[in-house]
């Protein structure tokens, strides 16, 4: 008996010292990818922004892609067009699965990095609970958005309401801040968005309206459970070194109060963490929740 074990640890000794390793993708070009959470032209504001960042830490040339919609950056991803991306979290796991991505950093908020789905109503709309939503318009994000579609559906489901069967009318802004114009200008009675607190004081209603007035005629109807907030992730055979660089650019930026003021003008954070899969647990529950397969 100990001769054949003696025989099998030579054997996969052997098998690891013959094993192809897998080669690390350095690029010539670092491609960075933005999922289109905002409106076009601010998306390309702080694409640039973030460019501008990583090109004075990068010997090589850095360059932006910005998605269309939630399933492009990941298609960018998959097919080897974008080596890094700034993902929301159900998009991040649909990368995971899909495109072989792996998450380095997540962002947070006042110290936490979760944050919120969020359905927001107009003032005097006499919608007071998530039951008044039936036989309502209501505007979801993006099916793959977080806050903005996966969490809200969660949230309706455990409030007896089906959305495709429940409301009026479903539609799909695009952003988060076209869904709550579409909430402002009377275009849908309700609409899923996100706040960085259960209160919507950080919210995209309160970051993308930016007047007074117009903010003061929205209405916070109701809040889901914590997200795992968005993050950086790299395709998985990414180098390295440029991995490292990535980490360390970014929580050297987020340990300082000047460079946490400088991350919260380019990309609304306050910073990033060191972020894992394991972290993005309960996103792969919601997906399950709500019928989406992520396989």
């Amino acid at each position: 008996m100990a001769t054949q074990k003696r025989t099998w640890l030579i054997m996969g000794l052997a098998l690891a010292l013959t094993a192809p390793t897998v080669q690390a993708y350095t690029p010539k070009t670092l491609r960075v990818g933005f999922a289109p959470w905002e409106s076009l032209q601010d998306l390309t504001q702080t694409s640039r922004s973030v460019i501008d960042l990583l090109s004075k830490e990068f010997p090589m040339r850095v360059d932006p892609f910005i998605a269309t919609d939630y399933t492009g950056v990941i298609e960018a991803m998959r097919s080897g067009k974008i080596d890094v991306a700034f993902f929301p979290p159900a998009a991040y796991v649909l990368a995971e699965r899909k495109a072989n991505a792996e998450v380095i950093l997540m962002s947070f908020f006042n110290g936490h990095a979760q944050y919120h789905g969020a359905i927001i109503t107009r003032k005097g709309s006499g919608i007071k609970t998530l039951k008044d939503l039936k036989n309502k318009t209501v505007a979801f994000v993006d099916p793959v958005s977080t806050s903005g579609a996966i969490y809200p559906r969660v949230m309706l489901l455990d409030a007896g309401i089906v959305p495709e069967k429940d409301f009026k009318r479903l539609i799909y802004a695009g952003g988060h801040d076209a869904a709550v114009l579409a909430v402002l200008h009377g275009k849908v009675d309700a609409a899923a968005t996100y706040s960085n607190d259960p209160q919507g004081k950080d919210s995209a209603w309160n970051n993308s309206l930016p007047n007074p007035k117009d903010r003061a005629k929205i209405s916070l109807l109701a809040v889901t459970k914590p997200i795992p907030s968005d993050n950086i992730a790299v395709r998985k055979d990414l180098d390295p070194k440029i991995v490292k660089k990535l980490k360390d650019t970014f929580l050297k930026l987020s340990a300082t109060p000047e460079g946490r003021k400088k991350l919260r003008e380019i990309y609304q954070v306050d910073g990033f963490v060191e972020g894992k899969p394991a972290d993005y647990a309960s996103v792969r529950e919601a997906f399950d929740r709500v019928g989406f397969k992520i396989n």
